[in-house]
């Protein structure tokens, strides 16, 4: 199985207000580049040259782990975004959140927490566990929550690659502007 990089479901300069055109041209065009490429050359002739990236994610270790599970959270980060977002979740996903959070705003306050707590790089993750319940994450380097078993529904990246050219060293400043793309609609899809 080859695995390519997915096309974005907007033009790079859609996104300016939040992340600039030069960041998705590096972020997007290069890193997440990088990733399928070094997975496609690393899978060959091994038991993952024909998996799916979940079961890469799930099962594999070292390189292979590594560049499968970039692959796969740059697209799932990606693809939640919108130039024209659903600004706030409705429905199960705001009862969920109201539910396990208290307050949109108080959810957002614990997530921005764990990203901004994060020692290092990697990526934090709203998922829904195995007893209905939103929970948030931090992982580590290429982490991803498939692996304990969790559905994943957001995530932000907190490589600085993902907002280094648009913020600097500013990860506080990244996370408001995260906020403003994310569509909701794309979550609560997720969520099913």
């Amino acid at each position: 199985m080859i695995h390519e990089l997915p096309k974005l479901p907007y033009s790079a300069d859609a996104l300016t207000t939040a992340i600039s055109a030069q960041t998705i041209d590096f972020h997007y065009g290069k890193h997440h580049q990088a990733y399928v490429n070094n997975l496609n050359n690393l899978i060959v002739g091994t038991p993952y040259e024909n998996a799916t990236l979940e079961t890469i994610i799930k099962e594999a270790e070292g390189g292979i782990f590594n560049n499968g599970a970039q692959v796969w959270n740059h697209t799932f980060y990606f693809e939640a975004f919108s130039p024209n977002p659903q600004a706030s979740p409705a429905g199960r996903l705001l009862r969920l959140i109201e539910s396990d959070f208290g307050t949109l705003t108080e959810f957002k306050d614990k997530f921005n927490k764990a990203a901004l707590s994060l020692f290092g790089s990697g990526w934090v993750w709203l998922s829904l566990n195995n007893q209905g319940h939103l929970e948030i994450s931090q992982e580590s380097n290429a982490g991803n929550p498939l692996r304990k078993g969790l559905k994943p529904l957001l995530t932000c990246d907190v490589w600085e690659h993902a907002y280094y050219l648009d913020y600097q060293n500013r990860r506080a400043d990244y996370l408001p502007k995260f906020w403003e793309v994310v569509d909701w609609k794309v979550i609560a899809d997720r969520l099913g």
